[in-house]
């Protein structure tokens, strides 16, 4: 037996307003879900992204709360997008167009082109071809 995928992936950012203005106005993603000063949930395809304010999350549940645990990272974290070829162009030309520094653009030995980028709380963002990993 073996998980049939990943369901959500997190990200941590103390400055969710600036984060929220960054995933709207740059990634184009609408979060369908938010708590002032605690995280934004956004729908990536068949996929949720979680951003959440990690001094929030350090604190245990109060009586009557869902009961997830504390959890939370210290530094920048790291995601991926998936992309193709012809948006990957499309993404470094809006990055750009957006003064957003792209810190690496290149091909992959394998196969398949990577940029990554930076949002606002330091994550390292990736568009990649599905090909790096061999999955297209």
């Amino acid at each position: 037996m073996s998980p049939a995928g990943i369901l959500e992936t997190v990200l941590y950012a103390k400055d969710l307003a600036a984060t929220e203005m960054f995933y709207r106005d740059i990634l184009g993603l609408e979060p369908f879900a938010s708590i002032s000063g605690r995280h934004l949930f956004y729908r990536c395809g068949n996929q949720v992204l979680l951003i959440f304010n990690p001094e929030a999350t350090k604190v245990p549940p109060s009586p009557g709360a869902l009961p997830v645990p504390p959890h939370g990272a210290q530094g920048p974290g790291h995601l991926c997008f998936r992309a193709s070829a012809a948006e990957i162009d499309a993404w470094a030309s809006r990055l750009r167009a957006s003064n957003i520094v792209i810190e690496a653009d290149f091909e992959w030995p394998g196969g398949g082109r990577s940029i990554y980028f930076r949002d606002p709380a330091g994550n390292c963002l990736e568009f990649a071809e599905p090909r790096i990993w061999k999955l297209a």
